[in-house]
């Protein structure tokens, strides 16, 4: 079967399990195939861990959920030196933190200091930790996803935009509609019955799969009017008195050039995942709220008018044109 095929399937092994988050499955795939990490944020319960355990489930990977709390220490997270005693002789050995696996669930992010943000945001960034002066890598196939809670917000360290902008895509969730939270019950009810022996479940696809269908969206057109769409998307929310008045108002901080990189990749990946060999404007516009919306600064005018990020973005849509 093709790469694509693959990726398919495994969205198709996802859904079945996570009923009414569509969204979360395909921004999760997007991440992966984009070679990005994900900030999800979201009320309690709207299966946000269950989408990353099926996606490791579904996968040849390892996952591990770190729980943000306040009291966490980087090496939590990170690992540390340990002294170990072999044969008489003491030695330093390097104890690998969480962090090492492929998956990773960073559950309530903003519960934890600066400090462990800081570590894990590295290790984002730079596909590596460093302890004791010694670098160790990370696996390969590597990703994070980072959850927030919108409404709980004492005792909380909410994340810098400098480290917001580390994300590929912010994604935001909310509750099902009626119809999927009864299919939502019934799911988890023949869950809690089901009985061992009466199938075995399938192989789980390999890894290399996500790597061959890394190198087929590296191959995706991206047209020259495309390209320039992406920026002048960007160019708007950094020169928004160019475009619109409204957007003058709403917009006090731009997208940085993460922004259009985002853009690229997660468009490419978009289109590849809807087996197009070019990337569209709409292919653009899918995925602009995600990639943008945690980029942009918004004014105390918007602030004060309940404007949000999405509505700017909405908007910021519909008045820049492509070439």
């Amino acid at each position: 079967m093709s790469a694509r095929t693959d990726v398919l399937e495994l969205k198709t092994r996802m859904s079945q399990s996570i009923l009414g988050q569509e969204t979360i499955v395909e921004r999760l795939l997007l991440g992966l195939l984009a070679n990005g990490n994900l900030l999800v944020e979201g009320l309690p319960g709207l299966a946000k861990t269950r989408a990353v355990k099926a996606l490791a489930a579904n996968l040849d990977a390892g996952m591990n959920r770190i729980q943000f709390v306040p009291d966490l220490l980087p090496s939590d997270v990170t690992g540390t030196e340990v002294y170990h005693t072999v044969q008489g002789r003491g030695e330093f050995q390097f104890q690998a933190g969480p962090i090492f696996n492929n998956i990773i669930l960073a559950d309530e992010i903003n519960r934890a200091p600066a400090k462990v943000q800081a570590a894990l945001l590295e290790a984002m960034e730079e596909r590596q930790v460093t302890v004791a002066g010694t670098t160790h890598e990370l696996p390969e196939l590597f990703m994070v996803m980072a959850t927030q809670n919108p409404i709980e917000q004492e005792g909380t360290y909410p994340l810098p935009e400098a480290q917001m902008d580390r994300f590929l895509m912010h994604v935001s969730i909310t509750y099902p509609d009626e119809a999927t939270e009864m299919d939502i019950v019934r799911l988890v009810r023949r869950e809690a019955g089901a009985t061992n022996g009466n199938s075995a479940p399938a192989a789980p696809i390999p890894q290399q799969v996500i790597f061959d269908a890394r190198k087929e969206i590296d191959a995706v057109h991206t047209a020259e009017a495309v390209e320039t769409y992406i920026v002048d998307l960007i160019s708007a929310t950094r020169t928004p008195e160019r475009y619109d008045g409204d957007l003058e108002k709403w917009i006090q901080v731009g997208a940085s050039p993460r922004g259009s990189i985002g853009l690229d990749k997660c468009s490419r990946a978009h289109a590849w995942l809807a087996g197009n060999d070019h990337v569209t404007p709409e292919d653009v516009r899918a995925v602009l709220h995600d990639v943008l919306r945690h980029r942009i600064m918004l004014s105390y005018e918007a602030n004060a008018d309940g404007i949000t990020a999405d509505e700017v973005l909405s908007e910021l849509a519909k008045t820049v044109a492509v070439a």
